[in-house]
């Protein structure tokens, strides 16, 4: 597996213009997942070949920001209840956030779900509904599928986790929006 964007490199299309590095359709895209969201997750863990179940909320919130070429957000979640999936694997997080900006056709994250140093995921657009994002970070590749459905009030993600080129974790999170 070729880890991607190794080097945190964020110019890799060689144009610095803001007016060109600004991608509308992903800021539009972004701004459609505002909200606070339910989140009924399945995490298929590669150890144990053991399916769990857990609800999350996630609330994703614009942020203002000094530089009109970049759209801040923050990303926050928790548990609906107490589970015991994060007391036996303390290494995901019951609760966090996480703030990022889009910078051309990337997604700049101050940290990441399994750890805590900043980076970069690279963002395709499969149509005006999905995206994929893909991030590497020490020795991890994230590959994530996000898509909005039903006018923005639903979502699935599926994400798909190696470790040293070894699938270790497969999501599947169906997503409703409780308030826009």
């Amino acid at each position: 597996m070729v880890a991607i964007n190794q080097n945190n490199n964020l110019n890799a299309g060689g144009n610095t213009s803001p007016e060109i590095s600004l991608d509308s359709n992903l800021k539009r895209w972004f701004s459609r997942n505002i909200g606070l969201w339910k989140s009924k997750r399945t995490y298929f863990l590669e150890e144990e070949q053991k399916a769990y179940n857990l609800c999350m909320k996630i609330n994703i919130q614009a942020l203002k920001n000094k530089n009109k070429w970049e759209s801040h957000y923050k990303f926050s979640w928790y548990p609906e209840r107490k589970y015991a999936f994060f007391d036996k694997y303390p290494q995901y997080k019951e609760k966090g956030e996480m703030q990022a900006y889009i910078k051309g056709h990337q997604l700049i994250r101050e940290n990441f779900y399994l750890s805590d140093i900043e980076g970069i995921s690279n963002i395709k657009q499969i149509d005006e509904h999905e995206l994929i994002f893909e991030s590497s970070y020490d020795d991890w590749y994230i590959l994530e599928h996000t898509r909005l459905v039903d006018s923005d009030n639903y979502r699935f993600r599926v994400i798909y986790s190696w470790n040293k080129n070894k699938l270790k974790i497969v999501e599947n999170h169906h997503e409703i929006k409780i308030i826009k």
